[in-house]
């Protein structure tokens, strides 16, 4: 499973949604469709300024990650930016990595 940090910036719409229903329902709208992707969600905070909401969730790949950003975006409520998390124990594996690259001339 891949993690990953979803920023949600809400729109009038969203703002209106949210204040009609109130942040528990967005949470557990949230958690429905996470587990609609055989995701877990970690953690859900809403906040001040530019972003309106943080969600941390585990997916199973890069294309369950793009459903959710897609489906949530579209109802024109919220725009999604999407962020791929990375463990320390993944960047460990990564610097071991052998990557054949040659250098650029000069």
């Amino acid at each position: 499973m891949a993690k990953f940090l979803f920023q949600i910036t809400y729109t009038e719409k969203g703002l209106q949604g949210l204040l009609d229903e109130g942040g528990s329902k967005r949470k557990e709208a949230v958690n429905v469709a996470i587990k609609s992707l055989d995701g877990w969600l970690e953690a859900l905070y809403f906040s001040f300024g530019e972003t309106d909401m943080f969600v941390v969730c585990e997916l199973p790949d890069n294309i369950s990650a793009s459903a959710f950003s897609m489906i949530a975006s579209s109802g024109g409520a919220a725009k999604v930016k999407t962020t791929v998390l990375i463990s320390a124990e993944e960047i460990d594996r990564a610097t071991k990595r052998t990557v054949n690259f040659p250098a650029s001339p000069g």
